[in-house]
């Protein structure tokens, strides 16, 4: 919203949601009608009404891959404009990105119905196109400048166009994102190309709709944040700055506010002296920047069908709340899935997903582009773990300092714990995290205050060693159902420790430490209000309506940790996994070894400089079957 919004500021279907489409779906549905029935009688349908459907289905599948790819771009930081943070609020404030396109689909509609001289229109006309050039670069160009200027008097100012200048940072679609009444405005300023096309008889559909593309394209190149423009379009036609904007050129607009207003055609910033003077010297600098070395690599995976379309790179409202099961995430799966095969079959490298920084500490979220299916099939194994090895190297490569294996990464039988790595490369500079420690010291916070005993519940495994350790040094009398799991931890614990284990096939524990391969048939057994929580680091798949579901092992990140607008699987907002949290403890402490294998950092040394460092535990307490369910599909694949 504006500071002070205005009249006409929301949308008329603001209150509908993505139900919003339902205002289209009629006026498609007929003329797609119309333009069949025309056929089979053997006359010419109306194509500029026909193709409104397909054009809006093109523009929002450009404008998402303008989405993806900038974010790609940014998160890798070459050629990277603005470095500042990119937060949650911004996310939900352009979460309408679609409504302009909506609004084209309906005037084009309504015009066409209403508008006879809209009617029969060729596919080409060339003069058409040189009509809308030239009235594009004139009057269109001109307007907009000086309606620019005075949207920037602070009446209008605060009224509507604070809104777009709410992003200091801009992504493509912050170039659409306008209170109604602004943006309606904008469209008839673009109208009058299309209207005199129309009226002159020099209309045709391929510049109606070719005319909306362009300026799609042109916004979206604009507020990118990344410079792609190349220099040598500029040494060979100088006069093309006058002519074309550039990513920085309107970046400026945005950082300085009182510079650079022209729409895509620089001359009048030019001709009436507010080009910005550092215009030029951004745009040379910003071709010259390099990627920026990260400190910490977190390298995670994808987990369910819908998590490719989740993470930061997919679809950025989605990405923007936890991972959820349910219908939507079955459509998303469902268009997810032409995706998934390109990534198997070109997908031979992690990609950066996310750039992130807490003061001088710079990390990066990698992801492995298999699912957790193909980590555990015989098939896709070997080939997994030779993609997780080349992570390995790339990290080490790009200089940083550590990594940490999330989710499956991490598998003893994929890689003993990253321990593998270690003993291939002995001079790995690059410290391999496997996060145990600050996971446990989680799960140790998560219990709740007052439990004198607990069901641990699992298979054998890091976690469930030093878990078993850390609760018996605190006196918490741990139960385990499975003789071999009590044999295992019995060996590894000092005689006065070893009282405090305890082998039983009693379920009466109020308090269940589970891990994964928790089955329903375990779960029928706890008493009513038993709590689960979770020490693995995926979620139980089964839950009960009767019993406490904790998170999985998770962390607040600090105020201080920035530029983080995307949900981590099905963690809320702003909370992050204890084994992505353990490897920015473990650079900003500057500790020498790995935690990885049978290397432990230690579950105090870790939780106390977890804490020093602005991190705050995490747990839903109360959060019962239906929030569990929002987890509970990450590992249906």
């Amino acid at each position: 919203m504006a500071s002070k919004p205005g009249p006409l500021t929301r949308w008329p279907w603001h209150d509908l949601g993505n139900y919003k489409y339902a205002l289209v779906a009629p006026w498609a549905a007929y003329s797609t009608y119309s333009f069949a029935a025309a056929k089979v009688r053997g006359e010419e349908g109306d194509l500029l009404s026909f193709f409104v459907l397909p054009t809006v289905l093109l523009r929002l599948l450009y404008t998402q891959l303008w989405i993806s790819i900038a974010r790609h771009q940014t998160a890798r930081s070459k050629h990277r404009i603005v470095s500042k943070s990119l937060d949650f609020d911004q996310v939900d404030r352009e979460r309408n990105w679609d409504d302009q396109i909506i609004l084209t689909a309906l005037l084009y509609y309504v015009f066409n119905s209403v508008m006879p001289m809209t009617q029969g229109l060729p596919w080409w006309n060339s003069g058409g196109l040189v009509l809308t050039v030239l009235l594009h670069l004139g009057p269109v160009e001109f307007l907009y400048y000086w309606i620019h200027r005075a949207l920037h008097h602070h009446y209008l100012y605060a009224r509507y166009h604070s809104h777009h200048h709410a992003s200091i940072v801009t992504e493509p679609i912050t170039s659409v994102i306008h209170p109604f009444a602004e943006e309606a405005v904008y469209f008839g300023l673009f109208a009058i190309p299309l209207l005199t096309m129309m009226a002159t008889g020099t209309g045709s559909v391929a510049v109606a709709n070719g005319y909306l593309v362009y300026i799609d394209f042109m916004n979206y190149l604009g507020h990118c944040n990344f410079e792609l423009v190349p220099k040598v379009l500029f040494d060979m036609f100088p006069p093309l700055k006058f002519l074309m904007y550039t990513p920085s050129f309107h970046s400026l607009h945005h950082t300085q506010f009182r510079t650079n207003y022209s729409l895509f055609v620089p001359f009048y910033d030019y001709l009436y002296g507010t080009m910005d003077k550092s215009s030029e010297d951004l745009y040379e600098r910003t071709l010259h920047r390099r990627e920026e070395a990260p400190d910490v690599v977190h390298l995670t995976h994808l987990t369910a069908p819908g998590s490719l379309l989740h993470t930061r790179l997919g679809f950025a409202s989605v990405a923007s709340a936890p991972l959820v099961s349910g219908s939507f995430t079955a459509a998303l799966a469902l268009a997810e899935r032409p995706l998934a095969v390109l990534a198997s079959v070109l997908g031979r490298t992690a990609f950066r997903s996310e750039a992130n920084r807490m003061g001088k500490l710079s990390s990066e979220t990698w992801v492995v582009p298999r699912y957790s299916s193909q980590y555990t099939s015989k098939k896709d194994g070997y080939a997994v773990s030779r993609l997780i090895e080349k992570a390995v190297s790339d990290a080490e490569a790009s200089g940083a300092t550590v990594l940490t294996l999330g989710l499956l990464n991490q598998g003893y039988e994929m890689n003993r714990n990253g321990e593998l790595y270690v003993i291939r490369k002995p001079g790995l500079k690059t410290k391999i995290v496997d996060g145990t420690s600050l996971a446990v010291a989680a799960v140790l916070h998560t219990i709740p205050r007052g439990a004198k005993d607990v069901l641990l519940l699992g298979k054998e495994s890091k976690v469930v060693r030093v878990l078993a350790q850390a609760l018996c040094e605190r006196e918490i009398q741990v139960r385990v159902a499975d003789e071999h799991l009590h044999e295992t931890l019995k060996q590894q614990l000092s005689p006065e420790l070893q009282s405090h284990l305890a082998l039983s096939w009693s379920y009466s524990s109020k308090v269940w430490l589970v891990g994964d391969g928790l089955t329903a048939l375990e779960q029928e057994r706890a008493q009513p209000g038993v709590h689960f929580v979770p020490y693995s680091q995926f979620p139980p798949m089964n839950t009960r309506g009767d019993c406490v579901y904790h998170s999985t092992p998770a962390l607040v990140v600090p105020d201080s940790y920035e530029n983080l607008h995307a949900c981590e699987n099905w963690l809320p907002r702003r909370v992050m996994s204890a084994w992505r949290a353990a490897g920015i403890v473990h650079a900003l402490e500057k500790w020498a070894g790995h935690e990885c294998g049978d290397a432990v950092t230690g579950v105090d040394k870790a939780w106390r400089a977890a804490l020093a460092h602005g991190f705050r535990p995490y747990d839903v307490h109360g959060q019962h079957h239906d929030g569990a369910k929002l987890q509970a599909n990450a590992i249906a694949n």
